[in-house]
């Protein structure tokens, strides 16, 4: 590891932020546009829209009814089924292991 040592008083301070240390100049006033910007037509020559977002082009499929989606928790029945069922031997095994204890703890 380096050393570390305290920083004394007359030091200077060493960590500058960008912004602080290279300054953004003020906008350029002959690159302002005092209309509205005049775009170049379409190399491509095609008047009408031609490009079409993936979105559009391979949508998404929709949830079945009652899987997810607005109502639904997102998870199947089966495994809500098995998460309560897990949770329920849990349960059951910490208290037959605190009961094991307690006979444990009498006769001794």
């Amino acid at each position: 590891m380096a050393d570390r040592t305290t920083p004394t008083g007359d030091e200077s301070a060493h960590d500058v932020l960008a912004a602080e240390e290279f300054g953004v100049p003020s906008p350029d006033p002959v690159l302002h546009h005092h209309g509205p910007v005049t775009l170049p037509d379409d190399p491509s020559g095609i008047a009408e829209p031609h490009d079409v977002l993936a979105a559009e082009e391979f949508a998404m499929p929709a949830p079945r009814p009652g899987v997810g989606g607005v109502g639904g928790s997102g998870a199947p029945a089966g495994s809500r089924r098995a998460l309560v069922v897990t949770g329920a031997l849990v349960v059951l095994a910490l208290r037959r292991r605190r009961r094991r204890r307690r006979r444990r703890n009498r006769h001794t």
